[in-house]
């Protein structure tokens, strides 16, 4: 990303003639992975497929930082894989792994003074919804996103959007193109930004334009590890309490891509869930989720878990042994 310089209404402007806004931001309470993907639904497809792939930013900007939290902080995501993080304390965009092994991917030293030209606007505006709202003594969080999406080697989508302390605040469309203000102070926000109509027009470039030919200059540095594929590994416990129905568990973890089937059988037969499904970030790079089914103790029919991933060449069915039933 080349340097910017600071205009003077509420966005940061590209050298090349495409703006950015301040960005977005992520709740410091919710993992932000997991606030990405329920926030942006079909923007950011929860399963990358061959030759799709997403970059997206991702700000926080808190009124009263505190130990752990900066006022400021910034990641970028390539996919769903973290690949820079930037905050108000070190002030400087570093790469994480395995990004961090790259040379020339980006230039940081440039890299950091957009973000910190980024996190200016980005607290400004937090400060102007403050006084909006004449609440200068509470905790506040703003919030917001931005990014794009290639399909194919084409763009293929692409989002832009704030919320302030959790509710919608503003947001991008393109197609009007415009600011939609979802909040009372958010009319004065959409004033400022569209104080010229050129602004908006950049916005629109940006996203059209811009973000995807980012993505595709940071693709021949990253495809290797955005299209792995890891297998899960899958463990199935049972457990009985004198009494109670038996609770069968299936749990798969150190998979990627994030997307999978799990579900269990009895004697050949779907069975619903009690609980689980959801997919989770395990901290190194992969993913995990679960199952849980309730069995009656006297039911005797086989249950097996059925795993469908596309790491594997064809779905992984992992019986359940009652004489390893948890005691």
């Amino acid at each position: 990303m080349p340097t910017q310089q600071r205009p003077t209404n509420g966005f940061s402007s590209r050298t090349g003639g495409s703006p950015e806004p301040s960005s977005w931001t992520v709740s410091m309470m919710v993992p932000v992975l997991l606030f990405l993907l329920l926030l942006l639904g079909p923007a950011a497809p929860e399963e990358t497929q061959a030759g799709n792939y997403s970059l997206s930013f991702l700000y926080t900007g808190l009124s009263k930082p505190r130990e752990g939290f900066p006022s400021f902080q910034a990641i970028a995501y390539l996919n769903d894989q973290p690949f820079f993080h930037y905050d108000s304390e070190g002030r400087r965009a570093k790469p994480l792994a395995p990004w961090s092994q790259v040379e020339g991917m980006e230039d940081w030293e440039k890299e950091s003074a957009l973000q910190r030209a980024r996190e200016d606007i980005f607290m400004e505006t937090l400060s102007d919804i403050m006084d909006y709202y004449k609440d200068r003594e509470g905790s506040h969080t703003f919030q917001g996103a931005f990014g794009c999406e290639l399909r194919n080697n084409k763009s293929s989508g692409a989002f832009w959007g704030y919320a302030y302390d959790g509710r919608d605040f503003i947001k991008f469309d393109k197609e009007i193109p415009a600011w939609v203000p979802l909040d009372p102070a958010a009319q004065n926000t959409k004033r400022k930004w569209e104080a010229e109509a050129v602004y908006v027009q950049r916005a629109k470039a940006y996203l059209e334009e811009e973000c995807p030919g980012m993505l595709q200059r940071y693709l021949p540095y990253s495809r290797t590890h955005l299209d792995r594929r890891e297998s899960p590994s899958v463990s199935v416990t049972g457990h009985a309490a004198p009494g109670h129905k038996r609770t069968l568990k299936c749990l798969a973890y150190d998979f990627y891509p994030r997307s999978i089937g799990l579900h269990w059988t009895r004697a050949g037969d779907a069975k619903e869930a009690e609980s689980g499904g959801d997919v989770l970030p395990s901290g190194n790079g992969t993913y995990q989720s679960w199952v849980v089914v309730e069995v009656p103790s006297e039911d005797q029919a086989p249950y097996s878990c059925h795993v469908e991933h596309r790491s594997l060449a064809q779905p992984l069915t992992v019986p359940w042994d009652p004489r390893q039933q948890a005691k």
